[in-house]
């Protein structure tokens, strides 16, 4: 009988369902845990809950136009999933590869769509968490039990995008949308339309929007740094005559990605003036002549502080070249009837504004999570390694990278969390628990994030949220790809550890 349809039986029943594992969230996370579950415990039931309807996380509710990813799919892809088509993939693509993972797996019973988790308990006498759910379709409450919780709904706060609070904004007689709700019906086409932000979304939206609108125009704060990648790597189109096996392009381009990825990363952290030129200057021959480069495109913080914006072919700049885009950089001072008048005087006038201003991180989708009895604050508690957290029993979670491709990390995450597995088993042991050692309880709790490493908006706003690391291991994270590639598979399971 099937997960789904003991499930079935068991709701009928009035039992509560109890499970090996409990995985919430079905985006790019979530698939590739059960997939390893799949492949290395088939014998172990498992859950996965998802709030909304459907599968894909970020890639099913992010509807906004030219929706992509800002990294290679050779390393946003996993590991033992090769992928066939462009490096740079439009989110329905990305969709359809996450649904061969699903239907290759044989996942889709495993998927309960509809399904909110709004609580998670621990109990130490029973060893199991019980989770609180609501069917966001019929309102319906449920409760199933779990002997591990696995978090891989993503660091989105999906409900609630970030946007500043501008003076005049009622006064604004035409549209304003936040790319995180965007409406199916915009029509924007031969509309002026006025993009706030210069992140990766407006690096998307704006050469999508100008295909169609009148003009577009990006306003900044300050300039972000950009990189022209090409959608299809000259690799890519140099082995397609071979006609080598899936796996050994996929390997290949994979390897080449992860060697450029390592590059910038690294070099961002050991020369940022090197790298700060590199960026610069790359794109400056694709900006149409007479660009302020200094005003738009250099920006003051060191290169990797924030996200670089990725544009496919430079799309972004081919549309500056044609006269559909421009670029101003200046603070808003207000709103007015017909658009936004600037800090200088001027005023963009528009029919449409978006709202790229970025979003809030959810600690662990804000839901509300207690260990006998006692309210978590996750705030206090540290990480270890980057997938547990201190004193939370028998829960791991997903989280990937910000300078490299997401899915890099979750590979490396998901085998360390298959070795812990395999030492519970080892040992007869039905907990496994993050336990400070003997003289780690004093030690600094540092921010989640170090500003002089990575402080975007995003991440700044959400500090006092988020949980901590220390000042050593194994209670750090942040780490580039250089460094997981090694320590993960290396971690000593018994450090910081407790087995009962």
């Amino acid at each position: 009988m099937t997960v789904a349809a003991t499930a079935e039986r068991e709701q009928r029943s009035g039992e509560q369902e109890h499970l090996d594992v409990l995985i919430v969230g079905a985006g790019v996370s979530g698939i590739g845990a059960a997939h390893r579950l799949r492949e290395q415990f088939p014998d172990r039931s498992f859950v996965i809950l998802e709030s909304q309807d459907n599968h894909g996380g970020t890639w099913w509710t992010h509807r906004f136009p030219g929706i992509r990813s800002d990294s290679d799919l050779f390393t946003y892809g996993f590991r033992d999933k090769p992928w066939s088509g462009p490096s740079i993939a439009e989110g329905g693509a990305i969709r359809e590869y996450l649904q061969e993972m699903i239907d290759e797996d044989d996942l889709a019973g495993h998927i309960r769509y509809h399904h909110e988790v709004t609580a998670l308990r621990w109990s130490s006498d029973d060893a199991r968490w019980t989770a609180e759910v609501t069917r966001t379709d019929t309102g319906e409450q449920l409760q199933m039990s779990a002997s591990f919780l696995w978090m891989c709904q993503g660091y989105y706060n999906h409900d609630e995008p970030y946007i500043p609070e501008w003076p005049g904004t009622e006064r604004f007689e035409g549209t304003i949308v936040h790319p995180q709700t965007w409406p199916d019906d915009l029509d924007y086409a031969d509309k002026r339309v006025l993009v706030i932000g210069s992140g990766a979304t407006a690096a998307t939206i704006v050469p999508a929007m100008a295909k169609t609108a009148a003009h577009v125009t990006m306003l900044q704060r300050s300039p972000s740094y950009w990189f022209p990648a090409p959608t299809v790597h000259e690799l890519a189109t140099m082995l397609e005559p071979l006609d080598l096996p899936a796996e050994w392009t996929h390997e290949i381009l994979r390897r080449t990605y992860t060697q450029q990825l390592d590059w910038l990363a690294t070099t961002g952290r050991d020369d940022p003036d090197q790298l700060h030129e590199f960026l610069v200057e790359t794109i400056r021959p694709l900006l149409p002549e007479g660009t302020d480069v200094d005003k738009h495109f250099t920006p003051a913080y060191r290169p990797w502080q924030q996200r670089i914006a990725f544009v496919p072919d430079g799309d972004f700049f081919e549309r500056m070249r044609e006269g559909k885009v421009s670029v101003a950089t200046d603070k808003i001072e207000d709103f007015t009837e017909k658009g936004v008048q600037l800090a200088s005087g001027e005023v963009i006038e528009a029919d449409i504004i978006v709202t790229a201003t970025g979003f809030n991180l959810a600690v662990f989708g804000n839901i509300p999570f207690s260990v006998d009895g006692e309210p978590v604050d996750f705030s206090q508690r540290v990480t270890w390694h980057g997938l547990m957290i201190s004193g939370v029993p028998n829960m791991a979670y997903a989280f990937g990278y910000f300078r490299h491709s997401w899915t890099l990390r979750v590979d490396l995450v998901n085998d360390v969390i298959g070795r812990i597995f395999e030492r519970m088993a080892e040992r007869g042991a039905s907990t496994v628990v993050p336990t400070l050692r003997p003289g780690d309880e004093d030690m600094p709790l540092l921010p989640w994030s170090n500003p002089d490493n990575f402080n975007p908006g995003y991440v700044m706003r959400s500090q006092d949220r988020m949980f901590k690391q220390g000042d050593r291991e194994p209670w750090t994270h942040m780490h580039e790809h250089d460094h997981d590639r090694v320590a993960l598979p290396a971690a000593d399971l018994d450090d910081g550890l407790q087995y009962r």
